[in-house]
């Protein structure tokens, strides 16, 4: 006689605590980059105000580093906005913080912000929970080399127009005979 065949009990559940998210990053900040402004979000328990408002000019991105730094701050999230995010993200590298340059698509499709100051805040907690993963972007010589040979090629591009120019003035026939 055949043995009976026991029935599989269903697994439980986890329970909501314990399968949560870890907060893998303390010292994470997130930085909203704007055309004239930069909103930038610290852990609530770092500062006062844990979100702060800075310019665009070498100097206040210089403060915004000095601030991070006053926070303890380790690494900073920011999103890559046109090219406004350049100058703010080697002023940070150069102060020693590891910086995660998102693509600004990623972070769009993820909801719950609608202003400037909560997208800074949303891209803080996004960051301390390692949930941004960064873009590609070459060390400081390379991206010089990079620059140099777009100018160059601009360059060559350019004077090649007027060559172009007399070329086809000496071709066409005169319109005067």
């Amino acid at each position: 006689m055949p043995a009976p065949k026991q029935s599989k009990k269903p697994r439980k559940k986890a329970a909501a605590g314990q399968g949560g998210l870890r907060l893998l990053n303390p010292n994470a900040a997130g930085i909203d980059i704007g055309a004239t402004m930069h909103y930038v979000a610290v852990p609530a328990e770092r500062a006062e105000n844990p979100v702060r408002c800075f310019g665009t000019h070498t100097a206040d991105l210089h403060e915004l580093a000095a601030w991070l730094q006053e926070c303890q701050i380790t690494s900073v999230a920011l999103e890559s906005t046109g090219s406004y995010w350049i100058a703010l993200y080697q002023v940070l590298e150069r102060a020693g913080f590891t910086v995660v340059l998102c693509n600004a698509r990623h972070v769009k499709n993820l909801p719950g912000r609608k202003t400037d100051v909560a997208d800074a805040a949303w891209l803080q907690e996004l960051h301390s929970y390692g949930l941004l993963s960064g873009s590609f972007r070459p060390e400081d010589q390379v991206c010089i080399l990079r620059a140099y040979l777009r100018h160059r090629d601009n360059l060559t591009k350019a004077t090649g127009v007027p060559i172009q120019h007399m070329q086809k003035a000496l071709i066409e026939p005169s319109g005067a005979r």
